[in-house]
């Protein structure tokens, strides 16, 4: 199967509609905005003990420098609301605002509307490392979440490490690294590090149970830690993606177009390549492999709100997070008192959505 872009004109079928007039940015960047605040309002005031969502949102008022007002909630209650709830709400926002903020980066660097963030091995080499760490014991003492402390630090490096595996082995074959190269390696070192997960597992069968919880995804935190370790990945891939909307518009006519507006190719799409696997490894190695969000969020923005990136991005990185932290609130109140693996409620929202897209983008990939 090719996966060189068939072109309608001038313009790649892969770029869908010309991008909406900008004045439509500041509606959808508000709804965004408005919706990653109604999330974290409904994600604080549900669980096993219900609070009212007008007490929720006055405790959280109180968060702010010089507010004090009267919530009327228990010294319990704000202790719930504070420490033990706000913390995964707000992991669950940056999370998901990676993972979609990463897919939209990865369509656009490679002209592919099936990408994601596990395109280049990230999800393989994850897997492997904390396949690794969990069965054979490597640096356990302390715990995070349940799980040795080293969990979160294999997850990490195991990512950049597929990442780096990929680059390598895409451009073994000379200096021309094109976009379906990558996709290619990626391909195939997935295929490579899932059969090390796979050998390492059927040896220790013992530590199924608890490898498999960690890769169906998970969002249960150690207070404000797990958000802190996530924060600065979060803050350097979104600066990095979103001042580089306009080159990624400029990507998308094509490579020697874009050289004679004066862009280079290679170097921005490297750059915004690292910087999407970077935050995709950190929301991986906090989270577990949570699958999907990369396909739905970017996808139903570029439909809804234009395909211009300068939009795409942005409005991907409020929504993905929105999109996460109800999905985990779905997870955790579903089936209560136990909690499904919010990889497992992904999986079920984007099984159909992928055949959709799929079915969509298929001149796309022929």
């Amino acid at each position: 199967m090719a996966l060189s872009l068939k072109r309608h004109g001038d313009a790649p079928v892969g770029a869908l509609t010309p991008p909406r007039p900008a004045g439509l940015r500041k509606r959808w960047l508000a709804a965004g905005v408005l919706a990653v605040l109604v999330t974290l309002v409904v994600g604080v005031s549900l669980g096993p003990v219900s609070l009212p969502p007008g007490s929720v949102a006055i405790e959280l008022l109180n968060l702010l420098p010089g507010v004090h007002l009267d919530s009327g909630l228990t010294e319990r209650e704000i202790a719930i609301v504070t420490e033990l709830r706000l913390p995964r709400v707000v992991l669950g926002l940056l999370v998901g605002g990676l993972l979609a903020l990463a897919g939209g980066t990865y369509q656009g660097v490679f002209r592919n509307p099936l990408a994601d963030p596990y395109l280049l091995g990230v999800a393989a080499g994850a897997g492997l490392a904390v396949t690794v760490v969990l069965t054979l014991g490597v640096g356990a003492g302390g715990a995070l979440s349940g799980l040795p402390v080293t969990v979160p630090l294999a997850a990490f490096v195991g990512s950049l490490g597929a990442v780096a595996m990929t680059y390598l082995l895409g451009s073994a074959g000379g200096r021309s690294r094109s976009p379906a190269a990558l996709i290619l390696a990626g391909v195939a070192v997935s295929a490579f590090l899932s059969a090390g997960q796979t050998y390492l597992l059927q040896q220790h069968a013992e530590s199924l149970q608890q490898v498999y919880s960690w890769l169906l995804g998970r969002l249960a935190t150690a207070g404000w830690q797990d958000v802190l370790l996530v924060l600065p990945y979060f803050a350097l891939t979104s600066l990095i993606t979103l001042l580089h909307g306009r080159e990624l518009d400029v990507l998308s006519v094509g490579d020697d177009e874009a050289a004679s507006l004066g862009l280079h190719p290679q170097r921005s799409r490297y750059l915004l390549i690292a910087a999407a696997s970077l935050g995709t490894a950190a929301a991986v190695s906090a989270s577990g492999l949570i699958g999907f969000v990369g396909i739905i969020v970017p996808h139903t923005v570029r439909m809804l709100a234009g395909a211009s990136y300068r939009v795409i991005l942005p409005l991907s990185l409020l929504f993905g997070g929105a999109f996460l932290a109800l999905t985990d609130v779905v997870a955790r109140t579903a089936a209560a008192p136990e909690e499904i693996p919010i990889g497992v409620v992904t999986a079920l929202l984007g099984g159909p959505f992928f055949v959709v897209v799929l079915r969509s983008a298929r001149r796309v990939l022929t």
